[in-house]
């Protein structure tokens, strides 16, 4: 039979990060010694108060349907971390909970966006951005940057890019996939611009938040320009910071109404996240943050390892993040040096021959770079740099 499809899902692509991580699963199940660089999924088990507080939900019967946009006590424990964290206030009308913060983003997409209007996305970004305002029947209009303005967008560029169709801004920081972050006069100057063009909204995707080690704190953009925060939907989740990715538990916060279109969507789509899981979001947002604390000193020590240990690698170039769990290489010299094609063939060429999973740059729309994820541990992320030195001679 021939399936006629919706033009709508001809012009999405499969995730790429989720794409490298299937073949070198295949791989591994065939007997090869796979290391995987690719995802982007913390190594360490969710903390044991957290897992305690879904045990002992599930005891006390808290398996059925909550509100679609979450619990109660779910959403205090939100308000109270942007309040504590962020220095933001917001009440629980303008607090969506959502399975994964990948989930917040979509509603927010596909409550704001119509067809013809376009969503600035600097690059390199999270591959599902660009595809996922597609599907909105939106445009993305991506901001190309480089190592030479530290993959950020400067204040001119974003002013040079804004049209009458602007909508809307995806803002990432600390960044997948480059790990750099924008500090708080960046933040500023770019806020100037955005205060300037009244209609154009903001969504501060801020995941990896407390995976941190900038020389000064982290800040959100509302945080920095309060005039903003109408017009600024936050999201984040407990995923990355608390060792939660399979839990599926993201939020966004934003104006009344926007919130309340968005709880539309995903009445009509998934209804609540998981119940068991929100309680043990509970935990994990009111709970000791000495763990987030732990988790973050380890990847520090390993992007501290990884990045001279890459540069040492002819044909390689890393220049440091200041958070996330990740560095975007520049290996361009060596994929012309080995005489590849692009990055996808690299990314294939390290798989094959050197049983190491990356992520193509081309994927984040930065060419010529590989994407490496230091979520795993020291001595496995020595021996995937050893393997990926020797496959480049």
């Amino acid at each position: 039979m021939n399936i006629r499809m919706s033009s709508r899902v001809a012009q999405v692509k499969p995730s790429a990060t989720i794409a490298m991580s299937m073949k070198a699963a295949e791989l591994k199940a065939e007997g090869k010694s796979i290391i995987s660089l690719s995802m982007g999924e913390p190594d360490f088990d969710t903390p044991a108060h957290i897992c305690q507080a879904a045990v002992e939900a599930i005891n006390a019967g808290q398996t059925r349907y909550t509100a679609v946009d979450g619990t109660p006590a779910l959403k205090q424990a939100i308000i109270a971390k942007l309040a504590r964290d962020n220095d933001l206030e917001y009440q629980p009308n303008q607090i969506l909970v959502s399975s994964g913060a990948k989930q917040s983003i979509f509603n927010l997409l596909m409550a704001l966006l119509n067809d013809g209007d376009e969503v600035l996305i600097p690059a390199p970004y999270w591959v599902s951005y660009p595809d996922m305002v597609r599907l909105a029947d939106a445009d993305p209009v991506i901001l190309n940057t480089t190592d030479k303005t530290g993959y950020l967008i400067t204040p001119a560029q974003l002013a040079a890019s804004i049209t009458e169709h602007t909508r809307l801004l995806i803002f990432n920081s600390p960044s997948n996939p480059t790990g750099r972050a924008y500090s708080r006069r960046q933040l500023a100057e770019i806020g100037e611009v955005l205060l300037e063009h009244p209609r154009i909204l903001v969504c501060s995707d801020d995941i990896y938040e407390h995976i941190w080690w900038a020389d000064e704190p982290f800040h959100t953009l509302p945080q920095v320009v309060p005039a903003l925060k109408d017009r600024c939907v936050v999201v984040n989740g407990v995923s990355k910071a608390y060792a939660m990715t399979g839990w599926r538990i993201g939020y966004a916060a934003g104006p009344v109404e926007l919130i309340k279109e968005m709880r539309k969507i995903q009445g009509q789509s998934t209804s609540n996240p998981c119940s068991i899981a929100q309680a043990a979001a509970v935990a994990a947002l009111n709970g000791d943050q000495g763990c987030v604390v732990d988790m973050c000193h380890a990847f520090r020590e390993r992007h501290d390892w990884l990045v001279p240990a890459l540069n040492e690698i002819d044909g390689v170039s890393c220049a440091p993040g200041q958070g996330a769990f990740y560095v975007f290489a520049d290996f361009s010299a060596a994929i012309e040096r080995l005489n590849l094609a692009d990055d996808l063939a690299l990314a294939e060429h390290l798989l094959e021959s050197a049983g190491v999973a990356t992520v193509p740059g081309t994927a984040f729309g930065g060419p010529g770079h590989l994407r490496l994820s230091f979520a795993c541990d020291l001595e496995t992320l020595k021996e995937a740099v050893t393997r990926i030195s020797q496959a480049l001679q």
